[in-house]
């Protein structure tokens, strides 16, 4: 197929365009770290083009997901201009690709094409060329495309009022726009925009259902309970995560156990737990007898059930079954059976290896948390040469002097408590970000911040009024 693109540049400026190619796309599998834009830079094309591609509704993506590509190499696009200077610019400090982009008002993509970049890295003092020169410029059909139709559409415009989380990529996004075109229908000079801006947009919101009747039919209160999040009553109801916020005029995911909630419908499946025994359970007819070496220990403070288990020879399970625990939590004072004698470490040396006070504690996890900014970012590492979310945690913990083995972040989750009130060196969690549930965990440090390990700059530390971190945040827990 070809295909000839003609635009009027100036009087002196000759435009000619020849595309050839076939429909086939390659793919590319997504993987840890990657998001959309990141992909669409990568790949010279646009984030909404790749939505289109592959008919994504968000801009939600999993780790191995396969993702089609345009075939960029098909959609090579020739502009001659016969008048018109090469225009460079010089990489200054804290400089940016995208940024450098927004100014001149072209693409990532055209850049990278001009200046012949793999990657979008770029030095200072580097010199760019940010606009093609007149012996004539390489530019992408889509990039074409977009200049023609932002400067010859006459699109009719409706006026767009700006939510909380929004950001101008996912209203470019919403109404099949590009962040440039918005920038320029709406005089703006940054990307930045607040809570309650009109905006002019093209065209209109692309709306999905109608859900304003809906939610206000059948209204009932769910109390919230122990290992609750918003996504999870959501889904339980059959309620997207906004509907459920917007029907109880919540600006955050956070919730407390106890909390009234308004939902409308009823539980999707039957997801009820199972309702309580009339009588007491009946005790096993044969409970398991203790061995004849088994002894008594008393859990102290600092004591966690895995450190009890190390201590005595035993496994966790083994320590459970023989105490008919059914799950990890203990608490001081506590009588626990355990094999052999005593355990392992005199009694005389347990002072030293208790765990410190909480504020002790808690100054010990801000401390070293901070000391290891800027360890990059290893999946599954958990030493000071690189780090996961989870293998952050269990490293600055056992540093702080919490004895706690290595879990995912769910695992975490699972063992710690619910605190309304954060204080430094509290746990903060994270649901859906890569996969569904509770997914990422950091430590919170106070002033609405938390560290954690980012896919793409390692252990850092970032603000929860981040628009990705609100409307992921899960809870505050603190360890048992």
């Amino acid at each position: 197929m070809k295909k000839t693109i003609v635009r009027a540049v100036s009087t002196a400026a000759v435009l000619s365009a020849v595309y050839a190619g076939t429909a086939h796309a390659s793919t590319y599998t997504v993987k840890k770290g990657d998001n959309l834009s990141h992909i669409a830079s990568k790949h010279n094309t646009s984030v909404h083009t790749l939505m289109a591609l592959n008919g994504l509704k968000s801009d939600f993506l999993q780790v191995n997901q396969k993702l089609k590509l345009p075939d960029t190499k098909a959609k090579t696009t020739t502009v001659t201009k016969t008048s018109s200077p090469v225009k460079t610019y010089t990489v200054k400090s804290g400089d940016a690709l995208i940024k450098i982009a927004n100014k001149y008002d072209v693409s990532v993509g055209d850049i990278k094409l001009w200046n012949g970049l793999d990657s979008t890295t770029i030095y200072p003092g580097q010199v760019l060329k940010v606009a093609a020169g007149s012996s004539g410029a390489t530019f992408t059909t889509e990039a074409v495309a977009k200049k023609t139709s932002t400067t010859t559409s006459n699109t009719a415009t409706t006026t767009y009022v700006v939510k909380t989380g929004d950001s101008l990529s996912k209203i470019a996004v919403k109404f099949k726009s590009t962040v440039s075109e918005l920038k320029k229908l709406n005089g703006l000079k940054s990307d930045r925009i607040r809570v309650g801006q009109k905006l002019k947009v093209p065209g209109k919101e692309k709306t999905t259902s109608t859900t304003t009747s809906s939610t206000t039919k059948n209204v009932s209160t769910y109390t919230v309970k122990s290992g609750d999040t918003l996504g999870k009553i959501a889904k339980q109801f059959g309620l997207s995560l906004q509907d459920l916020k917007a029907l109880n005029g919540l600006k955050s995911n956070l919730i407390r156990v106890g909390q009234k909630l308004k939902v409308t419908g009823k539980p999707a499946v039957a997801a009820k737990p199972p309702a309580p025994p009339a009588k007491p359970p009946v005790q096993p007819a044969k409970p398991q007898t203790p061995p004849a070496d088994a002894t008594d220990y008393i859990v102290k403070s600092g004591d966690t059930l895995g450190g009890i288990a190390r201590k005595a020879g035993m496994t966790v399970a083994e320590l459970k079954t023989l105490n008919q625990l059914s799950s990890d939590r203990i608490y001081v004072g506590q009588k626990l059976k355990i094999k052999g004698t005593s355990v392992s470490v005199p009694e005389s040396t347990q002072p030293e290896t208790q765990q410190p006070s909480g504020t002790d504690v808690s100054a010990k996890i801000v401390s070293t948390a901070k000391s290891l900014i800027g360890v990059p970012y290893v999946w599954g590492g958990s030493t000071p040469s690189g780090f996961d979310c989870s293998g952050f945690i269990y490293h600055v913990a056992n540093q702080a002097g919490i004895d706690i083995a290595r879990y995912s972040a769910d695992g975490f989750y699972n063992r710690s408590y619910y605190v309304d009130k954060p204080k430094p060196g509290d746990l903060v969690f994270f649901e859906n970000t890569y996969k569904n549930g509770i997914s990422h965990v950091g430590f919170y440090i106070g002033d609405n911040q938390f560290i954690h390990a980012d896919g793409t700059k390692g252990i850092t530390v970032a603000s929860l009024s981040n628009s990705y971190f609100k409307e992921h945040f899960a809870s505050f827990k603190r360890f048992y």
